[in-house]
């Protein structure tokens, strides 16, 4: 059974539809589970949020009695899904690139949204594995005012873009074997989010596959077919 609060959208990222909610959903004591039965109709959806940390697991499934209700799933401070049930299916279980509360939309298709369609569904969410702490900064100092440890520019490709550009990058080390969580941030605002273990890119906050090659102290990082990083092991690691 979970236990569900109103709450409202993390630094009002992710707008919802109009007639729309978000819940917080807490497991129970000892459980690292939940399941939770809900109720749609129209263009509403149901935001569910789930505070977890980097190197979590989190496992979400969903089963309607309307084939065109799905969900998505959000990482922390952005819009762009990292999950997108229409076009994946209802099932996702991935490892978490950063801390924070991630949102699992629950919604309608537009054509079933017009039609003013119901949906009738059970929300399995799962939160498993321990999560990868931060480095205190009484051991290794935060840039002021941030949550990071460090940052420096790094290059950035987009494959619709061949030019290669500076990027922003900051780290947020979980360890000083590799283990980090490095957020990069295009000039125009985007930010990407990968998670490295020991080293090595596991997860990022992308729908897509990463992929990773080494060029002597830098990996070379490829998220999908699209976004190529060249992120420097002294900025992971620390120097």
């Amino acid at each position: 059974m979970a236990w569900l609060a109103a709450g409202s959208l993390m630094g009002g990222d992710l707008a919802p539809p109009a007639g729309s909610r978000t819940e917080r959903v807490r497991f129970e004591h000892g459980a690292s589970s939940t399941v939770i039965t809900g109720k749609l109709k129209g263009y509403a959806s149901v935001d569910y949020q789930v505070g977890a940390g980097a190197g979590q697991a989190l496992a979400v499934t969903l089963k309607s009695g309307n084939p065109q209700n799905y969900f998505n799933v959000t990482a922390p401070g952005t819009d762009t899904s990292m999950f997108v049930g229409s076009t994946r299916g209802n099932s996702f279980e991935g490892v978490l690139p950063t801390d924070g509360d991630y949102t699992i939309r629950v919604y309608l298709m537009r054509a079933a949204a017009r039609r003013n369609e119901t949906a009738r569904y059970t929300l399995t969410i799962g939160v498993t594995g321990k999560a990868l702490a931060p480095v205190p900064a009484s051991v290794d100092a935060l840039v002021a005012g941030t949550p990071f440890h460090a940052s420096a520019a790094v290059s950035c490709a987009l494959s619709a873009s061949p030019q290669v550009r500076q990027c922003e990058a900051f780290v947020i080390r979980r360890g000083f074997d590799g283990t980090a969580t490095v957020e990069i941030r295009w000039p125009d605002g985007f930010k990407r989010r990968i998670l490295f273990v020991k080293g090595k890119p596991v997860a990022s906050d992308s729908p897509d596959p990463v992929s990773s090659s080494r060029k002597g102290d830098v990996s070379s990082v490829q998220v999908g077919a699209d976004e190529t990083f060249e992120i420097p092991d002294a900025l992971v690691a620390g120097g």
